[in-house]
């Protein structure tokens, strides 16, 4: 079965999934969207007012951040593929709980499988934390750790980690957007070396 077909069929069990109390309070479902043949994948902790109203992935606030450091080297949110670890929005945005990543994260196990990038780039301390641990690395705190690689080996090759702070963080913390800025241009070199 092509990744599109494989993708479109997971996609839409998500969009029907009621594993976790979150199932019956979204709007929407967010499986994730972009390109399935993209080698770079980006991923948040939840979505948030908007993307549950669209069903789609960073397009509230923070998504626009997130297209700026995109635009910023040269990246279109279409040639990468964005998606979060928890699919439905938690009440009022608070954090995922371990329960709701649980239930949740074996979909996100398959998007992997199924669209082999080459670089992971987890968005926040949630993201980070579960994606370090998948891959059999000790998570640290986020602001010790952003920017920095981490290579895995998979069963279909190498994998770059690098973890970054959550562009909400550019909103209530702006000076932290400096170094979001830095870390997309680290990113930057690192896709061209792996891609």
């Amino acid at each position: 079965m092509a990744k599109e077909e494989q993708l479109r069929k997971l996609e839409e069990k998500i969009r029907t999934c009621k594993k976790c109390p979150l199932g019956e309070l979204r709007t929407n479902a967010v499986p994730g969207a972009g390109s399935y043949k993209t080698k770079v994948m980006f991923v948040g902790e939840a979505p948030g007012y908007w993307e549950d109203q669209k069903g789609l992935p960073f397009v509230g606030r923070a998504g626009k951040v997130l297209d700026e450091l995109l635009e910023s080297i040269g990246l279109r949110r279409d040639e990468v593929y964005i998606t979060n670890i928890v699919k439905c929005r938690p009440p009022n945005n608070r954090d995922p709980t371990d329960d709701e990543i649980k239930a949740c994260s074996p979909y996100l196990d398959i998007q992997v499988d199924i669209i082999r990038p080459k670089v992971i780039v987890p968005l926040g301390r949630h993201s980070m934390s579960y994606i370090l641990k998948k891959f059999g690395f000790t998570p640290e705190p986020i602001s010790k750790i952003h920017g920095k690689t981490f290579e895995a080996r998979t069963l279909f090759g190498k994998i770059v980690i690098m973890p970054m702070y959550h562009p909400a963080v550019a909103l209530y913390r702006p000076v932290l957007k400096e170094e979001l800025k830095k870390d997309f241009q680290k990113m930057k070199e690192i896709i061209n070396n792996v891609v």
